[in-house]
C-alpha cells in the first residue's frame, strides 16, 4: 500500500483541530487508515538552512486514490467527521470549449486521450509540490508505471488551442524536453534519457515502436512525448494560473478515473471552487467524441433505503470514490459512518451468513476423494507453463485463438496459461523419475481459454486429468480410473452413439470413440463422448503418449493419461 506524508501543522488546521499522536492514530483507524509515523520527535532533515516540519505519514489502502495527497486526506476526514457537507463539482460552461484532435494512428501506440482545464488555481509552494507529487503517486500505483496511463501538465497561457493528438515517427517529432534547452527528435531524445534515474525506466513503453505519441497545439508545439516527457515550452510552475491537463493511456477506465482524481483534488484551488473547465475530445475516426472530464455525482447508495438512519451516513461517503463495485462496499463506507467501534461487540446467536462451496469445488473434492481412495496421488503443478510444453512438446498446434498469453513473461517457463493439465503432470513425473514405479498421479484443477465474448476475455474450465508412469503402458488401468469416476459422476456407460441416444433427458451416459490425436500412439487413444440433458458433449481423451512426446519430457518409460472436463457433470 502506497505511504504518503503530509505536512502535519497544515493538516491539523485543514482539520480545524490540534490531535495527539495517539488521538490521531485512533482518528485514522476509525476512517480505515494507518498511521505508520509520526516524525515530530525525530531528526529531520534540513533543506535550504531550514529543517523540514514535523511529518505524518500515512499508510494508504490501494484502492483510495483519493487519499493520495493532502487536499484529498483533509477533504475525506472532514467529511467523515461532519465538519464539511460533500463539495459540489461543476463543469464550467465556457463561450469556446478548448479541443483535443485525435488522429487514427494513435490507435497504434495509445489509443486513448483525455483532458481538463483548471482555472485561476492558485499556488504557493506547499500546494505546488503536492500536485506534482499526486501526479507521481498515480504514475506509480493506479497507472502502473505510466504503461496504462500518462499524465501531462501544461500552463494553459503558453500554448493555444485546439491540440492535436497524434503518433508519428520518432525522426519526425522534434522539440526542448522538460528543463533542456536543446532541441532533439525523439530518437535522440531516446539516447540522451538512457541512464536518466527517473525517466530512464519508461523509454522501453514506446522504444520500440514504429510511431510514437505526441500532443501538438495549434502552433505545432510539441507540449508532451508520452508517456516520457513534457516540452519545457509549456512547463508549469508555481506562477502558473491556468493549468491545462492532458492525458494519454491503454486503458480507458484508469484513465477517467485518474482525470477525475486530478482536477476534483486540485480544483478547490480555483477562482470558483469545485468547478472544472472541460475539454472536448474529436475523435472522427472512430466516432468516440465526447466530453472530459466525467464528473458525474455518483450513485449515493442509501438514498432510496427505508431507514432513515442508513441517509445520513451514505452521505458522508467520499464523492471520488472509484473503487465502489459492489453492495458491500457500500455497507463498509456506512459502518465506517457509523463507527466500527459503536457496533455491539457480542456475537450474534444466530450467523448471518451459511457457508457451503461453490458446486464445482464440492464436485472437484468428490473427485479428489474418490481417486486418491483408488490409490492415485494428488499432484498441484504451476499454471503457468511454457508455449513448447503446452503446444510442440505435446505434438499440438497453436491456432493462436486459444492460449492465455503473459506479455512480459520473466522467464520462457512462464509464457502462457495452461490450456491442459498435462504439462505439469508430465514434469512432475519428470522430477521424480527417481521414485519406484509405478507412478500414478492426478489433478483436478483450472485450465483457461481466451473467450473475446467476456469482459475479462479469457474464462477458466475444471479439468481432471491423471497420468501412469510405469514398465507397461498402463492403459488399462487409466481407462478403469476413468470408468470409475464418470460411475461416481451418475454417467452411465453405453457402447456407442446410437445406444446414448436412447437415455432420457434427465440421465446421462458416455461412451468412447478411437481417437486420431498426435499426442497418443496410434491406435491407442479414444475420445470420451457424454449425452447430458438430451447433448452430445466431447469432454475429454485418454491414451498411451506418443515416444516423440515422452522423448521431449525425457520420460524412458510409457506413460497413459486421461483428461477430461467435468464443468458438464454439474
Amino acid at each position: 500500500m502506497p505511504t504518503i506524508s503530509v505536512d502535519k501543522a497544515a493538516l491539523f488546521e485543514a482539520l480545524g483541530q490540534t490531535y495527539t499522536t495517539e488521538e490521531f492514530d485512533e482518528l485514522c483507524f476509525e476512517f480505515g487508515i494507518e498511521l505508520d509515523e509520526d516524525t515530530t520527535d525525530q531528526d529531520r532533515p534540513i533543506v535550504d538552512g531550514v529543517q523540514e516540519p514535523p511529518q505524518l505519514k500515512i499508510e494508504i489502502p490501494a484502492n483510495r486514490y483519493d487519499l493520495l495527497c493532502i487536499e484529498g486526506i483533509q477533504l475525506m476526514l472532514n467529511i467523515f467527521l461532519g465538519r464539511k457537507p460533500l463539495p459540489e463539482y461543476k463543469l464550467s460552461q465556457p463561450a469556446e470549449l478548448q479541443e483535443i484532435i485525435v488522429k487514427e494512428d494513435t490507435t497504434r501506440i495509445r489509443p486513448y486521450i483525455s483532458g481538463a482545464i483548471l482555472r485561476g488555481v492558485k499556488f504557493d509552494k506547499a500546494r505546488y509540490e503536492s500536485f506534482i507529487a499526486l501526479q507521481d503517486k498515480l504514475h506509480q500505483n493506479l497507472a502502473r508505471q505510466r504503461t496504462l496511463v500518462a499524465i501531462g501538465t501544461h500552463d494553459l497561457d503558453t500554448v493555444k488551442g485546439p491540440f492535436t493528438y497524434e503518433a508519428l515517427p520518432p525522426k519526425d517529432i522534434k522539440f526542448a524536453p522538460l528543463n533542456q534547452t536543446q532541441e532533439m527528435d525523439a530518437e535522440e531524445l531516446m539516447a540522451f534519457y538512457e541512464k536518466h534515474q527517473q525517466l530512464g525506466k519508461y523509454l522501453n513503453i514506446i522504444r520500440d515502436s514504429p510511431v510514437y505519441p505526441v500532443i501538438y497545439d495549434s502552433n505545432r508545439t510539441v507540449c508532451s512525448l508520452p508517456p516520457i516527457i513534457n516540452g519545457d515550452h509549456s512547463k508549469i510552475s508555481m506562477d502558473t494560473t491556468n493549468i491545462f491537463i492532458e492525458m494519454t493511456a491503454t486503458d480507458q477506465t484508469k484513465l477517467e478515473i485518474v482525470n477525475r482524481m486530478m482536477v476534483t483534488m486540485f480544483s478547490q484551488y480555483t477562482t470558483e471552487p469545485f468547478v472544472i473547465e472541460p475539454v472536448k475530445i474529436v475523435s472522427e475516426h472512430n466516432q468516440q467524441t465526447r466530453i472530459t472530464p466525467d464528473i458525474a455525482p455518483p450513485c449515493r447508495p442509501g438514498r432510496n433505503l427505508p431507514p432513515t438512519t442508513l441517509t445520513p451516513l451514505t452521505s458522508r461517503s467520499p464523492p471520488t470514490r472509484a473503487d465502489v463495485l459492489h453492495q458491500c462496499d457500500i455497507m463498509e463506507d456506512v459502518a465506517i459512518a457509523y463507527g466500527f467501534n459503536k457496533l455491539p461487540k457480542s456475537f450474534p446467536s444466530k450467523s448471518g451468513t451459511i457457508a457451503q462451496p461453490l458446486p464445482i469445488n464440492k464436485l472437484s473434492d468428490v473427485i479428489r476423494i474418490e481417486a486418491a481412495m483408488a490409490g492415485w496421488s494428488e499432484v498441484m503443478p504451476l499454471i503457468l507453463c511454457s508455449h513448447d510444453e503446452n503446444f510442440g512438446w505435446l505434438n499440438r498446434k497453436d491456432d493462436g485463438s486459444s492460449a492465455v498469453r503473459l506479455a512480459n513473461p520473466k522467464t520462457t517457463e512462464f509464457q502462457i496459461v495452461r490450456t491442459s493439465l498435462l504439462p505439469g503432470l508430465l514434469k512432475t513425473i519428470r522430477e521424480n523419475k527417481a521414485h519406484s514405479l509405478p507412478m500414478k498421479i492426478f489433478e483436478v484443477s483450472d485450465v483457461a481459454f481466451k473467450d473475446l465474448s467476456l469482459e475479462r476475455k479469457s474464462r477458466n474450465e475444471r479439468h481432471f486429468a491423471a497420468a501412469w508412469y510405469g514398465r507397461n503402458s498402463g492403459f488399462e488401468i487409466v481407462h478403469g480410473l476413468m470408468d470409475r469416476v464418470l460411475a461416481m459422476l451418475r454417467s452411465a456407460f453405453v457402447p456407442n452413439e446410437a445406444d446414448a441416444k436412447d437415455v432420457g433427458m434427465n440421465e446421462s451416459s458416455y461412451y468412447i470413440k478411437e481417437l486420431d490425436d498426435p499426442t497418443y500412439f496410434p491406435g491407442h487413444a479414444a475420445s470420451v463422448h457424454v449425452r447430458i440433458g438430451g447433448k452430445d458433449l466431447v469432454v475429454g481423451s485418454f491414451g498411451i503418449l506418443h515416444p516423440t512426446v515422452l522423448e521431449k519430457y525425457e520420460l524412458k518409460n510409457p506413460v497413459s493419461t486421461l483428461e477430461i472436463n467435468i464443468e458438464p457433470f454439474l
